[in-house]
């Protein structure tokens, strides 16, 4: 689950973390109080998408009056917003984040990840904040230094003062740097987050060091553990299909490809989808129906996928192992018929009833399209999407 910039710093802030003043917007007239409210004779407007790159594509611009605050959030509201990150088709931006101007004399990257590797929170940090980090980290991995993070011990003063100097930071401002790094810890171990990124974070002129921007993303299978957080979900932000499928229990994510993928198990829904790039297609979607799942939800499964436009074929991929293959059978049946299935259905099955539910579709009168193997599945819902 991701969050906007100024919900994460409603985070930071509880956690220590200093942030500039800022006010969430919702209209034109929202932003132009805001900066009234703020004071100053600078303002940030800042697009809130779920996107990274919003300075590039526009959506960050300095205002220097109040009749400019009313300018810029006039442009960027209601825009579609193109970032690296938000794809060719962009995200429309319907909230504004107003803050107050800042003295920017250096620009630093801070991030809390998971490393997989050594199980342990990591501190990554570089002196090249602003830029694309993974830029940065392909160009010149030395500006980019991290530390594994003892669990039992958390981050220590020595460890922030140590990254805090590789990057830069001055000894006048690493008491003020050692706090904000083990504030970002602290917000990224207490939310269950598996991402807590500041880009950038900033010394100003008189020395301080604040975070000018912030990113979370959380442990979705965490979240029951934080009602706070699931209340800063922004559903306009979010794929409809993917939260279609949340609501029941389907594990979906939208791709660009044209073959549709329904497959029991995580590990082999990304197998399904590796073979059928193998063989020269493209996937839709992926999508995971899980070891439990009912004909209704086979149903629901099929109609999220023909809500793309771009459907060629659809492949179904089982292994019957909790789940039957008959059940997932006539699921099939169910759904294809629920929804008028007017794409070409390749189905491979193996394992518990087998037998069964391969007699089943074979008895349906449905043009389902067998399969015994992957490689055999996946040449024939290649050739089907390309009309072959």
């Amino acid at each position: 689950m991701k969050i906007h910039e100024y919900q994460g710093k409603e985070i930071l802030r509880k956690f220590g973390v200093t942030v500039p003043r800022g006010i969430p917007c919702l209209t034109v007239d929202e932003a132009v109080k805001a900066a009234e409210t703020l004071g100053g004779p600078v303002w940030v407007v800042k697009a809130q998408i779920h996107a990274g790159g919003r300075g590039k594509g526009g959506g960050v611009k300095v205002a220097k009056s109040i009749e400019q605050v009313r300018e810029y959030a006039d442009q960027i509201l209601g825009m579609q917003l193109v970032t690296h990150q938000t794809g060719p088709a962009g995200q429309k931006v319907r909230r504004l984040l107003i803050e107050e101007g800042a003295d920017i004399k250096k620009e630093l990257y801070v991030s809390m990840v998971t490393d997989r590797v050594s199980q342990r929170v990591v501190l990554m940090a570089s002196s090249e904040g602003g830029m694309d980090i993974e830029e940065v980290a392909a160009k010149h991995p030395e500006l980019i230094h991290q530390i594994a993070i003892d669990p039992a011990v958390g981050l220590t003063d020595a460890e922030a003062d140590s990254i805090a100097t590789k990057i830069g930071v001055p000894a006048a401002s690493l008491a003020d740097a050692r706090a904000q790094l083990k504030g970002l810890y602290q917000a990224y171990w207490e939310t269950d987050a598996s991402l807590a990124e500041i880009n950038p974070l900033i010394l100003t002129g008189s020395g301080k060091v604040i975070a000018l921007d912030a990113k979370f993303n959380f442990d979705a299978n965490a979240l029951f553990r934080h009602p706070e957080i699931v209340a800063y979900r922004d559903l306009d932000e979010e794929d409809p299909a993917e939260i279609e499928a949340s609501k029941f229990d389907l594990a979906y994510i939208s791709l660009d490809g044209n073959i549709g993928c329904l497959v029991n198990g995580a590990g082999l829904a990304m197998a399904t989808m590796d073979t059928i790039k193998l063989f020269g297609g493209e996937p839709a979607n992926f999508l995971d129906v899980g070891g439990g799942a009912t004909a209704d939800k086979v149903t629901e499964a099929f109609k999220l996928m023909l809500r793309n436009p771009g459907l060629k074929a659809i492949l179904v991929n089982i292994f019957g192992g909790i789940m039957k293959c008959d059940v997932i059978a006539e699921g099939i049946i169910i759904a294809s018929k629920a929804v008028s299935l007017n794409v070409p259905l390749v189905v491979r099955m193996k394992g518990t009833n087998e037998d069964l539910g391969k007699k089943m579709l074979a008895e349906s009168g449905l043009p389902i399209i067998a399969a015994d193997t992957m490689e055999e599945a996946a040449q024939k819902v290649v050739a089907a999407a390309n009309g072959q």
